[in-house]
Formats: C-alpha cells, structure tokens, sequence
C-alpha cells in the first residue's frame, strides 16, 4: 500500500460512514508517521479502520470497502471496518495519534493513525509471526526507538506475564541486532 493509497481509503471510508474522521490502526497506519517506509512494511493490502465519531457506522465501511467488495476488485486493496477494540493499545495512545488529512487526497477529512511505537505495541500483544517481524523490521530500520518501545510495553493493559513476555522479546531481538 501506498500513502496514497491510504488517502484514498480514508477518503472513501468516510464517505461511506457518513463521519469526517477515522481511526487507522492496522500495519498500515505506519504510513501517517512515515509516508514512505520500507516496501517491508507496507505489504499488506488491507487498512484497518474505525468510524472516530460514528463508530456505529463502522460496519458500513466494511460492507461497501471490504475484501472482495467491489472497491478491492477495483483499486487492489481494501479497507477493513473493525472496532479499534480488537486491537491492544497502551494507555495514552490517543493523544500520540498523527493525523493525515489533505484536501486532495482525503477531501479534508482526517484519519489518525497510530504512532509507530504504539503500532509496534500492538503487534507484539497479537504475536504473530508476521506482526513480530513488522516490529523487527521497525527496528532494523530505526523507525522506532527500543527504549521508547519498552515504555510503550509497560503502558500495555494486559497481565504482568504477558508483559514480560513482551519485553523478553524485546529485549532478545534488541540484543540480536547489536
């Protein structure tokens, strides 16, 4: 996926949810922090977003964007309308959000997009091995900081086991690539 690619899914999802912002919080949400990251890390086809104020209208963007509607036959990607629930964010990431807006691409509407290292986070709760190689590449990179990483890790609501288990990772893949 591209940035504009992102642009245009947030221009249609709001059109379709009838809201002006969206919260976007899949891998793809790497894009508001880095517009041009890493072809690694753009590979999926697929943006994950909420309505921001209509999230009851979050279904819609799913039914009209959605994989194999006839938006994702049409432009090659599409656009996942899913609670910002499913995903497990660390406490305060809604004010470290970076808003993509511009008036040709998105028509002045707005999608607040994960920072990076609340993205990381998140794809370390979920564990697959997909998501833990997202968050090397983060890394290898230096897109994200490993300090401000394990921050992040300690602000996560989840049980003290799970927590550690996420730091030990951390802590391993930072160490692996010293």
């Amino acid at each position: 996926m591209t940035r504009e690619q992102l642009e245009h899914a947030i221009r249609a999802a709001c059109a379709v949810s009838g809201d002006t912002e969206l919260l976007v919080f899949g891998s793809q949400a790497i894009l508001g922090t880095f517009p041009e990251a890493p072809e690694d890390l753009r590979a999926s086809i697929e943006v994950d977003v909420q309505a921001k104020n209509l999230s009851d209208r979050t279904d819609f963007i799913d039914g009209a964007l959605g994989e194999l509607s006839q938006f994702h036959a049409t432009h090659g990607f599409y656009v996942h309308g899913v609670s910002i629930d499913s995903a497990t964010l660390p406490i305060g990431w809604e004010n470290r959000t970076v808003a993509i807006s511009s008036l040709q691409g998105t028509k002045g509407n707005i999608g607040h997009c994960l920072e990076a290292h609340d993205l990381a986070v998140s794809k370390l709760v979920a564990n697959r091995e997909k998501d833990r190689a997202f968050v090397t590449t983060l890394l290898v990179e230096k897109l994200i900081d490993g300090e401000m990483l394990m921050a992040r890790v300690e602000a996560l609501p989840v049980s003290a086991e799970r927590r550690e288990s996420i730091r030990r990772w951390v802590r391993l893949t930072l160490e692996d690539l010293v």
